[in-house]
């Protein structure tokens, strides 16, 4: 296996670590979230980030890989901030920014990498792969903006309104 074939399947291996790791994360913190739309788009999220796993673990088999036990230190330390700065908030709109907050680190973490194995699959000629990971690409920036249009639509407004009552 050539260097960057190795780089590449290093790169699928922490893919499948992080996406496992954000699947346990949001089922944590959808007991946690108030608003029905940031729990129905956690929900699904849920179900799209497994469909996300399976895929990366698609293309480690077009590459000859299996994911193994690689540990995704980056997603350890978002998953780990994200659980801390929950324990600090009581349910409400303001839980639900943090969980918007924490949510959308893990996503642009997981778009900078996708990013990147797309563009390094295309150019080893490796399609498949990157059509696989081009998917899943798409997929982490629509979820990134959906975060971004509930919190604008509904959770700022909450909060917002929140702080005016206590003041």
């Amino acid at each position: 296996m050539s260097e960057l074939q190795t780089m590449l399947v290093d790169q699928l291996k922490d893919a499948f670590s992080a996406e496992k790791q954000a699947i346990q994360a949001m089922k944590r913190t959808l007991r946690k979230a108030s608003d029905p739309q940031l729990k129905q788009g956690i929900e699904a999220h849920i179900a799209q980030s497994e469909e996300q796993r399976d895929r990366v673990e698609q293309a480690l088999d077009k590459m000859g890989a299996r994911p193994g036990r690689k540990v995704c230190e980056a997603m350890r330390g978002l998953v780990e901030e994200a659980m801390h700065e929950m324990e600090e908030q009581d349910k409400g709109p303001v839980m639900d920014l943090v969980i918007v907050a924490s949510q959308q680190r893990m996503e642009h973490y997981e778009i900078a990498a996708y990013g990147t194995m797309v563009e390094l699959s295309k150019a080893m000629g490796q399609t498949e792969v990157a059509e696989l990971l081009a998917q899943t690409l798409a997929e982490e920036k629509a979820q990134d903006q959906q975060l971004t249009d509930v919190t604008r639509a509904s959770i700022l407004p909450a909060a917002l309104e929140m702080e005016q009552e206590a003041a």
